[in-house]
């Protein structure tokens, strides 16, 4: 049959709080720069297929906005 326990529900190891902020962080960080580098994709995409940019002008830009994306996420 079930057993039936009556104590906390996390009985294991304490939390450890340190690693558990770096991880957070870290996660954060990796959202941003990505969020940062989709938006440049969708930018140097517009400009290669509307603008007058082409395909090397559009991965040029990609490249500039993924750097600087990068940098100011951080």
């Amino acid at each position: 049959m079930a057993e039936h326990h009556t104590g906390p529900a996390e009985t294991g190891a304490p939390m450890d709080y340190k690693e558990h902020e770096k991880t957070y962080n870290g996660f954060l960080l990796v959202a941003r720069v990505g969020s940062a580098i989709i938006a440049a994709l969708l930018i140097a995409m517009t400009a290669g297929f509307f603008g007058h940019a082409g395909l090397f002008g559009g991965f040029l830009i990609f490249v500039v906005l993924s750097i600087v994306g990068a940098f100011l996420a951080r």
